[in-house]
């Protein structure tokens, strides 16, 4: 496929847009495929916040999948045309931001809850620039490189996704909050995925820690390194489970069933981190999950969480705040 000129699908009117309902079902049929974790937790949301999170999840996929070679996640391989592909993303996005049909329903679907919620656009650029970052082969050197990274690709789905359930665009503690929760869920990704990574010739892990831990470049997988590699996957599970706290005390600003989703998926992905820290030298013998008995078990437990809040939860701040907050403004 020539990702530099991507040539429109067909759509649903013959214009190069489908309707809001067909774009709604393909959105909705892509976040079952990509992650049951975050299909589940979007159950919990009203009907028009459940859609509209499933018109975006479907866009983060799509330029996930494109930049990465993937359908709907799965085995990463290496690419030979990054830049290229960047391009197709970057060429799409814009013109579904500009209200322009681009003949893909994943591009469509993001341009229309960007407009129906008020997104601000610079969330979606300052995504696509992650993607920017590893298609030049980026590295981070810096615990606060890493985490600038976690901000481009996660850290600005969370402020997306907090606008498209209500909260106001200017609102920063609680944009500060919900992008606490989207590096939460990077720095679990980052744990679990280092064999997978590696194998795509990646790694996430901030060059000074390496150094840190005496461990050479690209050996960071062999068998004599485990013992040192699962330290590091411990400090990235406290720093999750930091920012995954943090985030908790943003739901307060969020209409119940928008709290009670997202403290559902805030439980049900931290376990991967936390199961990644128990696993020690064993956490990359096989790729780490949730079971569904777990993943009920998170839904309970938020939904009790709402119903006992009583009131908005005061806002806090971690130490590492500032690494990221700025590149926002």
């Amino acid at each position: 496929m020539d990702f530099t000129h991507p040539a429109p699908s067909p759509s649903a009117n013959g214009k190069g847009a489908a309707d809001r309902s067909t774009l709604i079902a393909q959105a909705r049929d892509s976040i079952v495929r990509g992650s049951k974790s975050f299909a589940l937790a979007s159950r919990l949301f009203d009907r028009a916040t459940r859609e509209r999170a499933w018109l975006l999840y479907a866009w983060c996929r799509k330029c996930d999948d494109i930049a990465d070679g993937q359908d709907h996640g799965g085995t990463m391989h290496g690419v030979a045309d990054g830049q290229a592909r960047l391009s197709t993303i970057r060429v799409l996005t814009s013109a579904a931001l500009r209200g322009e049909p681009t003949g893909d329903p994943a591009f469509d679907g993001f341009g229309l809850v960007m407009r129906e919620c008020a997104i601000p656009e610079r969330y979606a650029h300052d995504l696509i620039e992650g993607f920017a970052l590893d298609a030049r082969e980026w590295r981070p050197r810096s615990e606060a490189d890493m985490l600038r990274y976690c901000y481009h690709v996660a850290g600005t789905v969370g402020c997306m996704m907090a606008i498209l359930m209500g909260v106001d665009s200017g609102d920063e503690a609680t944009l500060d909050r919900a992008c606490d929760l989207g590096l939460a869920f990077q720095l679990a990704n980052i744990a679990r995925d280092i064999s997978e990574d590696e194998a795509a010739d990646r790694c996430y892990l901030p060059e000074e820690w390496l150094v840190e831990m005496d461990i050479p470049p690209g050996e960071h997988m062999k068998p004599w390194v485990r013992p040192r590699l699962a330290i590091l996957a411990r400090r990235l599970a406290d720093m999750a489970a930091a920012y995954e706290e943090s985030a908790r005390h943003g739901t307060g600003a969020l209409p119940p069933r928008s709290a009670w989703a997202v403290l559902a998926a805030a439980g049900i992905y931290g376990d991967i981190a936390r199961k990644v820290a128990r696993k020690g030298e064993h956490a990359w013998d096989h790729r780490v999950t949730t079971e569904k008995s777990e993943k009920l078990g998170w839904v309970l437990r938020a939904g009790l969480q709402v119903a006992g809040r009583g009131r908005r939860w005061p806002a806090e701040t971690l130490r590492l705040d500032t690494l990221w907050s700025r590149s926002r403004t």
